[in-house]
């Protein structure tokens, strides 16, 4: 489904705001019909973790079950209108009552997910929403979870989280970004897609594709408006769909420097009388992988920039608009010009600033450390369910130039990935994320799993995360540099493709100095960071660098971490850390 919008046509009702909640550790809540009689005393805000806000409460580490409910009123005026509900991200899994009734379930955080609710719901009266909702995870899920058993059985205790991660980020649990109601009439627009082509220096091709729902529209209106507004074009609707071409001259390419963005104009008609409209915007790109140079509109682009976190205090993973407008404002600060949605897709708020603001994206899907010994065919089933959601959702942003289709998998270096079930696993992945969208593909590979990962054959772009200096090597940059050298060279020469390293850092804590190379120290950071980023733009075969990370982030309890991972150039309330000004005087040379 189409984002919601408001419109002649169209409602939006946001009911994000207090809620009431109440954890349910024992699971007995649908026994006892909690969706039914659901007096729940505790609040919280929506969109929120539970973690840090709850934290008195003795949320700060909890995984399991827990249930919202909130009450909604909706207008008489509605009676002609199709009624939906819309999350847009719910950690992870969660189960909808509306009035009583069960309306449906989701299964998988991150993206949003509707559902119909017109006949559940009193026209003017207030109604009542209840949501269970549980962020545990499993070796089927994405991304894969583990227990504290399974550390045992694994013999890894030392590498013990708690709360159990297979990913070193919070397990944070809650609903995550805003919930709206929203209405459609009757036949509506539900899905466009947009293709764009570069012609010639200033000519640009635009290829459309909507879907519609059932019904007895005849007609389909679209108009361009740009620097040049194009006239509408009517277009006969055939099998609830209508295909359409544009040319457009004197055209504006989207890029960094340039971010232009044209609107595109739907007006669905039946008999001459509008039906639904619905408005959109894209970039007239191209975005494509010759040899050892990633391509922006035939132009070679280098990446400089992130992997970066949805996460803040008290906040946990929940969007804020305040907090993105800050985190945009510094990556610009520092001169970069791109980021990662490491580990999982951002909301699409997010996306639209980096249309808007000529920042390139890599997208990623939240299979993270996927460990191979324990992937099943649920788990292949879901990693594919999240890409074409994935897709469906952020097909037509121009920001968006790859999809990381998973992020260091095998991280616990088990042979039996090289037997040939890595290679079956991950080229049945970019088959079918090829046969949705033709975007490079990329797949970050962790030291563990070294120069023959499969994931490298069925990658368009090489991404390596990389931690000499740290993990290894803790301390020598001289070693650390000279291996990196000699493994960026090695599997350059293996594969031929371009390359990015997608996570150097170390962690620092902020106001800890020394004159000599001492861990955890700002300006060991620092010189880190200036080291890796020069050696990597010596290289002629690589496109981009990502410094890991953007800010200081929460993680689940190890020794290794005091709190929070402490890698970030800005501390986690967006504190500048002497890295930050390193980074901008690099990437603010020629």
């Amino acid at each position: 489904m189409l984002r919601p919008q408001k419109n002649n046509y169209r409602e939006i009702y946001d009911i994000t705001g207090l809620w009431k909640f109440k954890a349910d550790p024992e699971k007995i809540g649908e026994n006892e019909k909690w969706y039914q009689n659901n007096n729940f005393s505790t609040d919280i805000a929506v969109p929120g973790s539970w973690n840090e806000q709850l934290e008195a409460e003795g949320m700060i580490h909890y995984v399991g079950t827990a249930w919202y409910s909130h009450q909604f009123f909706i207008p008489e005026n509605y009676a002609d209108k199709k009624i939906w509900i819309r999350f847009d991200s719910v950690d992870y899994f969660s189960k909808l009552w509306i009035n009583g009734e069960l309306i449906g379930e989701n299964n998988g955080g991150f993206l949003p997910f509707d559902f119909e609710i017109t006949k559940y719901l009193k026209l003017g009266s207030k109604n009542k929403l209840t949501l269970l909702v549980n962020n545990e995870l499993s070796c089927d899920t994405i991304p894969q979870g583990i227990t504290q058993k399974e550390y045992a059985e694994e013999g890894r205790l030392r590498e013990e989280t708690f709360p159990g991660a297979r990913f070193d980020f919070s397990p944070y649990g809650g609903i995550h970004r805003p919930v709206k109601i929203y209405t459609t009439p009757k036949q509506f627009v539900t899905d466009i897609k947009i293709d764009t082509e570069i012609l010639s220096s200033d000519r640009g091709k635009v290829k459309i594709e909507v879907s519609l729902s059932d019904g007895t529209a005849d007609t389909l209106n679209i108009q361009m408006l740009g620097k040049d507004d194009a006239a509408v074009k009517s277009f006969a609707v055939s099998n609830n769909a209508v295909k359409a071409e544009f040319e457009i001259e004197n055209c504006e390419f989207w890029c960094c420097e340039n971010p232009f963005l044209y609107e595109l104009q739907l007006e669905l008609l039946e008999n001459n009388s509008i039906v639904d409209s619905y408005e959109t915007k894209f970039g007239v790109r191209e975005i494509k992988v010759e040899g050892t140079k990633l391509l922006l509109n035939n132009k070679e682009v280098f990446l400089k920039g992130y992997g970066k976190h949805e996460d803040f205090q008290v906040l946990g993973k929940a969007l804020n608009m305040a907090v993105l407008v800050k985190d945009f404002s510094l990556m610009k600060w520092t001169n970069a010009n791109s980021f990662r949605t490491s580990h999982y897709p951002y909301a699409e708020e997010w996306l639209d600033y980096a249309d808007e603001n000529g920042f390139l994206v890599i997208d990623e899907v939240p299979a993270v450390s996927l460990d191979f010994r324990r992937t099943t065919e649920k788990t292949l089933e879901h990693h594919k369910e999240f890409l074409r959601k994935l897709i469906t959702r952020d097909k037509n942003h121009p920001c968006v130039i790859m999809w990381a289709t998973g992020n260091e998998p095998n991280i616990v270096a088990e042979p039996s990935y090289y037997n040939g079930s890595g290679e079956k696993y991950w080229k049945e992945i970019y088959e079918y994320t090829k046969s949705m969208d033709p975007r490079p593909i990329t797949v970050p590979n962790c030291q563990r799993a070294g120069r023959n990962d499969p994931a490298f054959t069925y990658s368009d772009v090489l991404s390596l995360n990389r931690y000499f200096g740290w993990y290894e090597n803790p301390g020598k940059l001289d070693e650390a540099i000279a291996r990196m050298d000699d493994e960026m060279d090695a599997i350059a020469g293996l594969y031929g493709k371009p390359m990015i390293i997608t996570e150097f850092g170390a962690d620092t804590m902020a106001g800890f100095h020394s004159v000599g190379d001492q861990m955890f120290t700002e300006e060991y950071q620092s010189n880190l960071l200036e080291r890796y980023c020069r050696l990597i733009e010596s290289k002629d075969y690589t496109c981009g660098e990502h410094v890991w990370n953007f800010a200081d982030f929460k993680t689940p309890q190890h020794v290794k971490r005091v709190v929070n991972n402490l890698k970030g150039v800005f501390t986690r309330t967006r504190d500048p850390k002497l890295a930050a000004f390193t980074l901008k005087k690099i990437w603010g040379e020629k």
